[in-house]
């Protein structure tokens, strides 16, 4: 009989009240099996005893699964849809087969890295190639392009530059399923909040229109049509272009132009107004004044000596514009009027803004940028612009948070810094700006 039976044994007579001792079971125990034991055998240590003051740790939990927690997502959130007005049995359609998506994931959580200069995202954007295909365009599809101009009030050009600039014109309007693009972003990460509201409104699109939720594609980021239309986008500004008494914005080009050009006309769209303007600045000119939140009106610059880039004098009919530097003072310098602004509603990136006007002037036959870019220049990399951020920081000029992203108020810092050393205060992030920031805390050190 092995130890452990034996035990087992003994406190199954002590369950009866009677006292076992180890060297008497082996008498009891032999009345219940004839194999011989060693006296010597101990039971097993008894379990320390509980204090109450003494707290037993628990074993640590085990992580959920990022697929665990994206399928608790799409159960629970159907409460919330439902909440909200959607039918139980819209959301079942939507979400049946919806699945986690890795790359979308990828994308949601990547830092913006500015490792293109605004000069070569403007030569992809506005290159020949895709002015002559827009020109073409225009060409072939005036009737309809003149009616939505007529109607809305929204220069064709304009709305051709946002289709050049959304899919290459309907070429690359994305591929991934919408709601497996929206739920993923949805279920956690820094997009939950944006993408759960555009989700509910998917489904909402779904139920008015009659769409088939498992063909809805889209972009990563839930943008989907030949104009990248978010769903509550859609759902506030989507029209029937050619009158077949249906929306949709993947395969008709009418629909997808004409609610951009409601879009634009919301967002204050002012017919026979300027977009931009290149201009001069002339020597002394006052930098910190150059931020594109600085409207002013024209005589304003004018009394600057601002100019423009290929005449004299600014004209009296552009109303109040702010001076945009996209590549610091060594770089074009552009007026921006309140039509850019009408832009930066469909896309707030004054990069690709300023494309979408520039290459509309560019249909038009003109938009040829005359200052010279400084290509010399390279865009900070990730480490350097933290490193920015923490040299500002260091010397007194608050950049916000450490997280690599030059924002508006890294740009703030950054120009009071210039304007207290009499450098030109442009803002404008670069390696000569870092390397004296560095060298500048470096000497304040020693």
């Amino acid at each position: 009989m092995g130890c452990a039976l034996k035990w087992q044994i003994g406190r199954f007579f002590e369950g009866l009240g009677v006292a076992v001792w180890h060297n008497r079971a082996l008498v009891l125990a032999a009345a219940f099996a004839p194999v011989a034991v060693a006296a010597s055998c101990t039971p097993p240590a008894p379990p320390p005893p509980q204090s109450a003051n003494v707290s037993v740790p628990l074993p640590a939990p085990r992580p959920v699964s990022a697929d665990t927690k994206f399928a608790i997502f799409v159960r629970d959130y159907r409460n919330e849809a439902i909440a909200a007005g959607i039918r139980p049995e819209t959301y079942d359609a939507c979400m049946a087969g919806v699945r986690r998506l890795p790359r979308v994931e990828e994308l949601n959580q990547k830092q913006p890295e500015f490792v293109k200069p605004v000069w070569q995202y403007l030569a992809d954007t506005t290159g020949p190639a895709r002015v002559a295909q827009g020109q073409q365009l225009i060409a072939d599809n005036a009737a309809m392009l003149n009616a939505i101009q007529a109607r809305y009030g929204i220069p064709k050009e304009i709305l051709v530059a946002i289709w050049a600039m959304e899919s290459a014109y309907g070429n690359a309007q994305g591929g991934f399923n919408l709601f497996s693009a929206l739920a993923t972003l949805a279920y956690d990460g820094p997009r939950a909040d944006f993408a759960r509201g555009e989700l509910i409104a998917a489904m909402k699109m779904v139920e008015r229109e009659h769409l088939e939720p498992r063909t809805l594609t889209s972009s990563w980021a839930g943008a989907f049509g030949q104009t990248q239309f978010e769903p509550s986008s859609y759902l506030a500004h989507a029209v029937d272009g050619d009158g077949d008494g249906r929306i949709d914005l993947w395969h008709s080009p009418a629909d997808a132009l004409a609610s951009a050009a409601v879009l634009l006309h919301g967002a204050g769209w002012q017919p026979g107004q300027w977009c931009y303007q290149e201009v001069r600045l002339p020597n002394g000119f006052p930098y910190e004044e150059a931020d594109a939140d600085n409207a002013q009106p024209v005589a304003h610059w004018r009394a600057l000596g601002v100019v423009p880039a290929q005449s004299n004098a600014l004209p009296d009919d552009m109303g109040p514009g702010a001076i945009y530097l996209p590549a610091g003072w060594r770089g074009p310098a552009f007026l921006l009027f309140d039509n850019f602004r009408a832009v930066l509603k469909y896309n707030n990136a004054a990069s690709y803004a300023l494309a979408v006007c520039n290459l509309a002037d560019r249909f038009r036959g003109g938009g040829a940028i005359v200052a010279a870019w400084p290509t010399n220049e390279r865009p900070l990399g990730a480490a350097e612009r933290m490193a920015m951020q923490q040299d500002l920081r260091a010397l007194g000029y608050d950049p916000g948070a450490i997280d690599g992203v030059l924002g508006r108020k890294v740009r703030a810092a950054l120009r009071r810094y210039q304007k207290d050393h009499q450098l030109p205060a442009d803002g404008y992030p670069t390696v000569e700006m870092l390397a004296r920031l560095t060298a500048d805390l470096k000497s304040r050190a020693s």
